[in-house]
């Protein structure tokens, strides 16, 4: 039986993953909350400028610094505010609409020298901050991650991937085959739309913000450089941790 063995949603894209138990899934929309503000670097286009998406290029992000994907992220949507946490950073609650100069500071230790640093957070204003153009969620089979990690001889975090949905009760790769079925979980359903290529953010080890793993050729010897789906959601309803999983 395929099930939903996690869910994730990263408040600022590329700082922070958090853990839910449930969540309400909105057709046409990314997880509430998951990607809602980007950090612009010192290099960005004049077009990241939060009116619209923009493509990932323009952010702040662990494929540049490695260090990023050992944040962790705790969300109050009440008060509007994210803390973040780190191994080597005490933490920080801040509202990142209004407090991005306390987060800039914050952050500047974890930006190597050598790259764009982080200028100013926005707010991306109908959708998530993504790396697909559309509006999507992210879909990883934890058994696939278990084979590649076999073959690298490594224990590999689900969490170097940065998905929202992880599923478990499948075959190893057996997702690569559904590109154009619809994942159903409870009432909500997802067109399963594309594969997603992985950068090298994938490389750093999400407990230490340490490069130990190279993920990517393990994937090249496999003959591509995908892991995970982008599924767009169809039909509106809440999934939780537990809920079974089936592709129609």
């Amino acid at each position: 039986m395929t099930s939903v063995a996690a869910l994730w949603r990263h408040p600022i894209k590329a700082h922070g993953f958090e853990a839910l138990e449930s969540v309400h899934l909105s057709e046409g929309c990314t997880l509430p909350w998951d990607r809602r503000w980007a950090v612009a670097h010192t290099d960005a286009q004049p077009e990241a400028d939060g009116r619209a998406w923009a493509p990932c290029q323009n952010f702040s992000r662990g494929a540049k610094a490695p260090q990023l994907m050992a944040i962790s992220a705790t969300s109050d949507e009440d008060a509007g505010t994210v803390t973040l946490h780190h191994p080597g950073r005490d933490d920080l609650t801040f509202d990142p609409d209004r407090e991005a100069e306390a987060f800039l500071q914050w952050v500047r230790p974890l930006m190597p020298d050598d790259r764009a640093q982080s200028a100013r957070i926005i707010r991306a204003p109908d959708q998530g901050m993504t790396d697909s153009a559309f509006a999507s969620v992210s879909i990883i089979n934890l058994s696939s991650g278990a084979d590649l990690g076999a073959r690298m001889g490594q224990d590999l975090s689900s969490l170097r991937w940065r998905a929202n949905i992880h599923l478990d009760g499948l075959e190893p790769w057996a997702e690569c085959d559904w590109i154009g079925r619809t994942l159903r979980i409870g009432e909500a359903e997802l067109e399963l739309r594309e594969q997603i290529t992985r950068c090298r953010a994938t490389v750093a080890n999400p407990a230490t913000g340490i490069r130990d793993a190279d993920t990517l050729g393990a994937l090249k010897k496999r003959g591509h450089q995908e892991f995970g789906l982008y599924g767009v959601v169809t039909r509106s309803g809440q999934i939780s941790v537990g809920d079974v999983a089936e592709v129609i």
